[in-house]
């Protein structure tokens, strides 16, 4: 095998690896920081004490799912100077301040506010306690602004001028509102907000089937469901605006998505099929006549551009195909079990003890389906840029190490191996913590005012048989 191409494959896939194994907690984080804020305003608006149960029950949640997307997204960091050198040489005048930004004003801001989110309760005063958790809820967002405005920036280029092969930034308000950030921003938050919400409706189902659901269930798994039910629906709808962005600025990308071939007017919408892309035909193909073109172009004879007008420069159709399916499958899926689910919801009364074990059991199977989604979602985004890393001007191979492939072969295989087991740990640890209600206090003792575990126990008889200890200043 060249070794060139080589390292370049083994390139890709290492940083695949990191990508695909650090956006997993971010994705919940993002959303899960506004899930707390809004546990943590109803509890103070109400003073219903299952609002601060399930607060302190998602913080933990939340601390752990931050630790691990800190710790990979500095491993990830890494790879550009190690996988990528060229990168940074080319476009690291672009690239250098939007992470320097996002470090600056998002995570300075959450590392901040977290501590005091986490051990703050009971030593502050209840609004400054709620603000630091809108300033963690706030943090996580504008990372997501920094790091998309820069993704955006590699698929839409726009704002710059290239001097001797080096990248410079003409206008800042051009590189981050590019032309598809507003679209990438919006769906990855959705996103975000979908794979948050359904995380919580299952794991709330799995502690009501092992019989550790705390009394604050029924208002945990009312609200997850009337989120979903409503972020589905918007989804849908940013995804179909985002997906007539990237016809407009990348056609082989959707090209590549659809299967579409050649060139065609009214071209059919392929459902399933096989994509042999020596062959430039899909096996199996099940069609529904027109119907791409309705979808992308709103026209029943509308043009399509086929992957016979990229020749050399379209991505690989396989990934792209099959991702794309898993991406909405899911989102459909997401959609029937949110809306069934509500509905079996209210007619129980709105009391997940009544709801069937079996409909527990499917919330509990869709824990991370916004996981696998979100997953399929940026295979189809990166992959679909190939072959450049800055969509149109500069090619991947251009900038990859003169590692040996050993070498790198090497490290892949380790980075594998230990987010295997990070990611085993990580459901593992959510699974006890669902399954394994805490130990009440011995007697005389209370919990800690600041614990965000203190006197939040995850089984119902031990939450109701523990007071929850009063204060100056706030109630914990």
């Amino acid at each position: 095998m060249d070794p060139d191409l080589s390292s370049l494959m083994l390139s890709r896939v290492q940083f695949a690896a990191n990508i695909s194994f650090h956006i997993l907690f971010p994705t919940i984080t993002i959303a899960l920081g506004w899930w707390l804020l809004f546990f943590r305003w109803r509890w103070v608006r109400t003073r219903d004490e299952r609002w601060l149960l399930a607060w302190r029950f998602w913080t933990k949640v939340f601390a752990l799912t931050f630790a691990l997307g800190v710790v990979s997204g500095i491993t990830m960091s890494f790879q550009f100077g190690t996988n990528w050198p060229g990168y940074m040489e080319r476009v690291g005048n672009v690239a250098g301040p939007l992470l320097g930004y996002e470090v600056l004003t998002a995570f300075f801001l959450e590392a901040t506010f977290l501590g005091v989110m986490l051990f703050g309760h009971g030593r502050i005063s209840e609004r400054m306690h709620l603000i630091a958790t809108f300033l963690v809820a706030f943090g996580t967002t504008v990372s997501a602004f920094w790091i998309l405005a820069l993704n955006s920036w590699m698929q839409t280029p726009t704002g710059h001028v290239v001097i001797d092969g080096v990248y410079h930034v003409r206008s800042w308000a051009e590189v981050v509102f590019n032309p598809s950030f507003p679209y990438r921003l919006t769906h990855m938050l959705l996103a975000s907000g979908l794979t948050a919400t359904f995380l919580i409706a299952g794991l709330t189902a799995l502690r009501q089937l092992r019989g550790t659901a705390s009394p604050a269930a029924p208002l945990v798994l009312r609200s997850a469901l009337t989120v979903a039910a409503v972020l589905v629906p918007l989804q849908i709808l940013a995804g179909d605006m985002h997906g007539l962005n990237t016809l407009h600025h990348q056609p082989q990308k959707i090209a590549a998505i659809e299967g579409l071939w050649h060139t065609e007017r009214g071209a059919p919408l392929t459902l399933f099929g096989w994509p042999d892309e020596a062959a430039r035909t899909t096996h199996f193909a099940v069609e529904a006549p027109r119907l791409a073109s309705l979808i992308l172009v709103h026209e029943w004879d509308g043009a399509l551009r086929g992957l016979n007008e990229f020749e050399g420069v379209h991505p690989p159709v396989a990934p792209l195909f099959w991702g794309f399916r898993v991406m909405v499958g899911m989102g459909l899926l997401m959609l029937a079990v949110s809306w069934l689910g509500l509905w079996r919801l209210r007619r129980a009364g709105w009391d997940p003890a009544r709801l069937p074990r079996g409909w527990l059991q499917v919330l509990r199977f869709m824990s991370f389906s916004g996981w696998v989604a979100t997953l399929a979602g940026w295979y189809v985004t990166e992959i679909g840029r190939q072959p450049f890393i800055v969509f149109g001007e500069l090619r991947t191979a251009e900038v990859v190490t003169s590692t040996p492939p050993s070498h790198i072969a090497l490290t892949l295989a380790a980075y594998l191996v230990m987010y295997v087991a990070l990611i085993a740990a990580y459901i593992a640890v959510l699974r006890y913590m669902g399954e394994k209600p805490l130990l009440p206090p011995g007697p005389g003792k209370q919990p800690a005012p600041g614990d965000p575990a203190g006197g939040a126990r995850t089984g119902a008889a031990t939450d109701a048989s523990i007071p929850l200890p009063h204060t100056s200043g706030a109630r914990s």
